[in-house]
């Protein structure tokens, strides 16, 4: 009975479909009628629809919204802005000031204005009275320093510009400098240079060290942090004396990201042209103009590291080294071969985990932690300046094995000469543009990008244009940048159990020997 239910069904489908055109059989449109009882247009799909509005597609007129607009006032002070969708803008003052700018003053005075930095000034009675106007309009303030650059930055909603702008101007150009604002930053530099000591991670200490052994005694070799005998020394009178001579218009950068370039000119204009410094009248004459010199030499500290960090798993005892020689400016050609020959060595520590994306087959990774499990780090670091740079690789392992760890870096040094395979350097090549086109999506890194290349430049070179110069770095420009980096005399910094490194004479042979090995020692008794 089923059966033949069926089959009814099936013969009645057939004669239904017999009756359908080909067009109704295949599923073509067809005009069917609308539930009024007209017939639907026979329209194609790619042709517009009869009585509706064009529609309108967001466009990007040109470069406009791509490039950063710069403007110099009056003063000499620079405005430059990099427009950006979204509700917030980053917004913040550049000063060609920082710790190299210290030679004729005690150091450290850099270090303090980090910290005195968004405290009481003219208009504001106190700290938390700058937080509350910001919090207004969903904001935060940051001031950070670096061996060139003071960097003062508040990030907002775009509706309150003008106050922030307001804001800016007082913190950097009126403030009190309180006596009790002095010594609460005393104390607040004291705890840090503590901190600076005790913490695990030696890499701050480290880099601190490398830059004094490389450029000894001068410009970016000169103390970042404040020397713990120079805390008493700082007083307002020799803050303002510092300030009178770097916190001039024509060493500062007005820049925005975010916002509309004639709105961040106007408050500029209203904010930042005729205002006259709680310090007086700059003198600009008096800033000092050295260029970095390279000298090379050894720092040694020689440190307990047994106790770094106690508890149910504590770090074991170890030795750091680190190793640099002189690389060159960032305003110069080979930095950008130096950049890619830094990130084809890359490394990072034992522990770290992921896969190509992570720098896992850069050299440091290959040829040195993944052959000598003992090592706990090797990383490659550069540090560029407007006048010199600073290419390192940071080890650590065992105290005992510190002289075979010195060796293989310092063959790694020399294999930099050889001729870079052609997946290895367009490795390091695509992982470098990934990581610049990566931290150029956040907000607070293009500001900073906008702000240094203006302070250092006058302008400001694009993300596209930057891709194509690494794409154009061949492996006979990163020979020729480390035969270049290998004339120069070896920077060391030491610091832990020193008992088994090399001197620095046998490091500074082994860089210069065909194969990186250091000379051989024998001992009739170990």
């Amino acid at each position: 009975m089923v059966h033949g239910q069926i089959e009814s069904n099936m013969a009645a489908h057939m004669s239904r479909l017999r009756g359908w055109s080909r067009a109704q059989r295949y599923g073509i449109a067809v005009c069917r009628p609308y539930s009024s009882g007209s017939a639907y247009p026979n329209v194609s799909l790619s042709t517009p629809l009869p009585g509706i509005p064009k529609p309108v597609f967001a466009s990007v007129d040109g470069h406009e919204k791509h490039e950063t607009k710069i403007t110099t006032l009056e003063n000499g002070l620079k405005v430059a802005s990099q427009n950006k969708f979204g509700q917030f803008c980053t917004v913040g003052i550049l000063v060609n000031s920082g710790s190299r700018h210290e030679a004729k003053y005690p150091s450290g005075i850099a270090h303090f204005l980090e910290k005195l930095s968004f405290s009481s000034t003219a208009q504001f009675g106190s700290k938390d009275e700058i937080l509350l106007t910001l919090e207004k309009h969903g904001g935060i303030c940051d001031c950070q320093t670096s061996r060139d650059t003071t960097m003062y930055a508040v990030s907002a909603e775009v509706k309150g510009l003008e106050t922030v702008v307001n804001l800016l101007s007082d913190a950097v150009l009126q403030p009190r400098l309180l006596d009790e604002e002095i010594e609460m930053t005393r104390m607040a530099v004291r705890f840090e240079l503590e901190d600076l000591n005790m913490r695990p991670d030696p890499e701050p200490l480290l880099t601190e060290m490398i830059h004094a052994a490389a450029y000894r005694g001068n410009t970016v070799g000169l103390p970042r942090f404040c020397p713990a005998n120079n805390v008493e020394k700082i007083d307002k009178r020799l803050l303002h004396k510092y300030l009178q001579s770097y916190y001039c218009p024509e060493r500062m950068v007005l820049a925005g990201v975010g916002i509309e370039h004639e709105q961040l000119v106007q408050c500029a204009r209203k904010y930042l042209l005729n205002v006259k410094p709680v310090w007086g009248v700059s003198t600009p004459a008096n800033v000092d103009l050295s260029v970095a010199q390279y000298t090379g030499g050894i720092v040694k500290m020689e440190k307990d590291m047994s106790d770094v960090s106690l508890g149910p798993t504590p770090i074991p005892e170890l030795t750091h080294i680190m190793i640099g020689l002189e690389s060159c400016s960032f305003l110069e050609d080979d930095f950008i071969p130096f950049a890619v020959l830094n990130m084809m060595m890359g490394g990072g520590g034992s522990f770290s985990a992921g896969g190509p994306g992570k720098g896992m087959f850069t050299r440091l990774y290959l040829n040195v932690l993944n052959r000598h499990h003992w090592m706990y780090n090797a990383t490659s670091y550069h540090h560029s300046y407007e006048d010199s740079g600073l290419l390192c690789i940071h080890a650590s392992a065992d105290p005992r094995q510190v002289r075979e760890m010195v060796e293989i870096i310092t063959r790694e040094f020399i294999q930099m000469t050889g001729t870079a395979g052609e997946m290895e350097l367009e490795r390091a090549k695509t992982q470098l543009k990934s990581m610049l086109m990566m931290n150029l999506e956040s907000r607070p890194v293009i500001f900073e990008d906008v702000g240094r290349q203006v302070l250092a430049t006058g302008k400001r070179k694009l993300p596209h244009e930057l891709c194509e110069l690494i794409s154009n770095v061949t492996a006979s420009d990163i020979k020729r940048v480390t035969a270049k980096m290998l004339r120069s005399k070896p920077a060391v910094a030491a610091l832990g159990d020193l008992t088994e490194l090399p001197s620095y004479e046998d490091i500074q042979a082994a860089l210069s020997s065909k194969d990186g090995r250091l000379p051989r020692i024998y001992r009739l008794f170990r």
